[in-house]
């Protein structure tokens, strides 16, 4: 299973160049990448995932220029490892006939109280699994 996200497109998005800028891409993964972790927690009690994360690495392959337009354009997310105290998400944003970005992050729990990184509840290894995928094509999310 893939969370998928609609992203929408901003003027300013632009370079000079006249399509998205390389650095922005990383703000439509956050984007995304928060809206698919934040789905299991603070909306029904749950404390998974608010005690606060950190983003350990990130690697983007850019496979086609986006040219700012007024539809969004689609991140599909999902899991392809979980780890004790990290995990790597992985995303496509695109249309439905053309990829424009791969990409994936390690994020690691964070505890903000103490400073440090914690371990991957049992909760969030349950929501975690349920977007679990490690067959992708190609592009820096397959490492």
């Amino acid at each position: 299973m893939r969370h998928i996200y609609s992203c929408p497109l901003r003027w300013s998005d632009m370079d000079a160049f006249g399509h998205v800028n390389n650095v922005v891409f990383l703000r439509y993964l956050e984007e995304a990448r928060i809206d698919f972790m934040f789905r299991l927690a603070p909306g029904d009690g749950s404390p998974s995932f608010s005690g606060g994360s950190v983003v350990a690495r990130h690697e983007i392959d850019y496979v086609r220029p986006l040219v700012h337009r007024h539809a969004p354009v689609t991140i599909e997310s999902w899991v392809t490892k979980i780890g004790a105290a990290s995990l790597t998400i992985a995303y496509e944003i695109k249309d439905p006939d053309v990829t424009y970005v791969r990409a994936s992050t390690v994020v690691v729990p964070f505890d903000l109280e103490a400073q440090r990184p914690r371990r991957i509840s049992a909760e969030e290894r349950s929501f975690l699994e349920e977007y679990m995928d490690d067959g992708m094509q190609g592009g820096a999310a397959a490492a």
